[in-house]
């Protein structure tokens, strides 16, 4: 059993002092996570892989008693809530009060940047919550994966499946989320 488990079984039998142990021990993986999604972000952007750490922490554990089902259910969380919070960010950066999409341009990198994926980001979104209708596991893998910017061997791990497994599911999910937002597209 990992230290994050064992943590996460002492926070649910009531362990007050277990609550102030668990950050450190998350904190790290949390930031490779968020630091990965965010390295295809924008240089300039306002959400930063730190803030998106903190902001994913609030959510996750928001100061309320929550029964953690291990690891893999605590990661699938933050994976899920680091999801929730890039899709809003992508929504406010395409409403018409803030740009309506408008890139931003600063001259001096005129050739060197490209306007944020963030039509591309909604519409995997979508798509994956009709996917999740129709297979949960697969869609978990999927914001692993896209969200969170885990590898195919850290996803299997978070969700105790094997790596054969998760490439497989991970071959399909991709198949199917493709096909969906050609369709939509």
């Amino acid at each position: 059993m990992s230290d994050v488990t064992q943590v996460l079984n002492a926070i649910e039998h009531g362990d007050a002092n277990a609550a102030g142990q668990l950050l450190p021990l998350v904190y790290d993986e949390l930031r490779k996570l968020a630091a990965c999604k965010m390295a295809n972000e924008l240089p300039g952007q306002t959400l930063q892989p730190t803030a998106l750490v903190h902001e994913a922490w609030l959510r996750v554990t928001g100061g309320r008693t929550q029964a953690w089902d291990g690891r893999g259910h605590f990661f699938g969380a933050a994976a899920e809530a680091m999801r929730r919070i890039l899709i809003e960010n992508a929504r406010r950066k395409k409403a018409l009060r803030h740009g309506a999409g408008q890139a931003r341009l600063d001259s001096a990198e005129i050739e060197i940047i490209a306007p944020a994926p963030d039509d591309q980001m909604l519409a995997v979104d979508e798509a994956l919550n009709r996917f999740a209708a129709l297979d949960k596991d697969k869609a978990e893998l999927v914001k692993l994966r896209y969200f969170a910017g885990m590898t195919i061997e850290e996803a299997a791990s978070v969700l105790g499946i094997s790596e054969a497994t998760a490439k497989r599911w991970w071959v399909y999910a991709r198949a199917w989320l493709y096909a969906e937002v050609r369709r939509d597209g």
